[in-house]
């Protein structure tokens, strides 16, 4: 169902991205952003799922203007690698990847000629609250578990669109003190709750939990079908 294309930033930089697109006309599009694990199989079969619904689905690869064709596992040594190479990213000149978040933006509406939402899990929930800031053609977003969006510099930010947030109660990376100040900051987000741990959404990790995953995935379709259709 999916393809690699490349995708053009502001900047003239050029980066590979998984495009899956549905059969027949596509009733929406989506962008979506990988885990620190690079656009792996899971982060693919997320877009083709996403496809199978009727979506234009994009998922950029986030670490490119660091490393080209990342593609890590959920072992001890895939974390370090990938946490390792989220630092490399995040110490970039401003505006850091945002600019290739765009471009999948902007391409995923060109290709569909339909609205575009956005969704992220771990540091890709959080560059997909950055997106719902900072980013233009946008028309919702949904951030999973996003690392560092507690940070008070995050919390500072406004979103320009409507925003879904799904967290995990038992969360060793995000205590939930930070969930609820984030949540108290900004009571414009739909803030979800869940009783598992980081990384609930990935099937194909030991965190799993196929009852809170389900229960996100089915908030998150409505909160597209919503506001993007």
């Amino acid at each position: 169902m999916g393809r690699w294309v490349t995708l053009k930033s502001a900047d003239g930089f050029e980066f590979p991205a998984w495009e899956a697109q549905c059969f027949g006309t596509a009733r929406m599009a989506v962008v979506v952003v990988q885990e620190i694990f690079g656009v792996n199989a899971h982060i693919r079969s997320v877009a083709d799922r996403f496809a199978a619904r009727g979506y234009h689905a994009v998922a950029p690869a986030m670490f490119s203007r660091v490393r080209d064709g990342v593609d890590l596992g959920y072992e001890a040594g895939d974390m370090a690698e990938g946490v390792a190479l989220k630092a490399k990213i995040e110490h970039l000149p401003a505006p850091g990847v945002l600019p290739d978040l765009q471009a999948a933006i902007d391409h995923a509406a060109r290709i569909s000629q339909r609205k575009v939402g956005i969704t992220g899990f771990c540091w890709g929930g959080l560059l997909t609250w950055r997106a719902a800031c900072e980013l233009t053609g946008l028309s919702a977003a949904a951030a999973y578990y996003g690392g560092g969006m507690t940070a008070p510099a995050e919390v500072a930010r406004q979103p320009r669109v409507p925003v879904m947030a799904h967290f995990g109660r038992k969360d060793q990376h995000i205590p939930l003190a930070g969930v609820e100040q984030f949540a108290s900051a900004h009571p414009e987000v739909q803030v979800h709750l869940y009783d598992a741990g980081h990384g609930f959404h990935c099937d194909a990790r030991a965190s799993y939990d196929e009852t809170a995953a389900a229960l996100a995935r089915e908030r998150t379709l409505a909160f597209f079908d919503r506001h993007l259709a």
